[in-house]
């Protein structure tokens, strides 16, 4: 609950309280926060049963943290149903950003020279968008 609270932060925390509330009410305090936090999480664990009783047996595996967007993804990758992790494997950032850096400045990179014929050879591509001299480049006004 309190990852991101350092020990410095801590004892400030509680200095400022005890200014605050003053040593007499600081015990009270603490009981009435402790206790609303236990309400708390008791109607939060009687709704989630609730919910579970009122889905029916087909959702008795459901977990409400599963509706968070990066734990669902993070659990759909680890399944690999898909192969998404072949695909993500095979997917090398570094590799293609060297290959369009190479391209763009006339280079002739390892990859592409080695590449098979599916690839996409960018040195002629950059050879057909060469203008001449005279030639201005194409206009687009919704890019700019």
């Amino acid at each position: 609950m309190f990852n991101d609270i350092g020990p410095l932060e801590l004892v400030a925390l509680i200095v400022l309280a005890v200014l605050v509330f003053g040593p007499d009410k600081l015990p009270k305090l603490i009981q009435d926060v402790t206790r609303t936090i236990r309400k708390i999480r008791e109607f939060s664990e009687s709704a989630k049963a609730d919910i579970r009783e009122e889905l029916g047996p087909e959702f008795k595996d459901f977990e409400f943290e599963d509706l968070n967007p990066k734990t669902f993804i993070r659990k759909q990758l680890d399944n690999d149903e898909l192969g998404l992790k072949e695909i993500r494997n095979g997917f090398d950032l570094k590799k293609e950003m060297a290959d369009v850096t190479d391209a763009v400045h006339g280079r002739e990179s390892e990859s592409s020279s080695s590449s098979s014929g599916g690839s996409v050879d960018m040195t002629k591509k950059r050879e057909k968008l060469e203008l001449s001299k005279d030639e201005r480049p194409p206009f687009d006004a919704d890019a700019t």
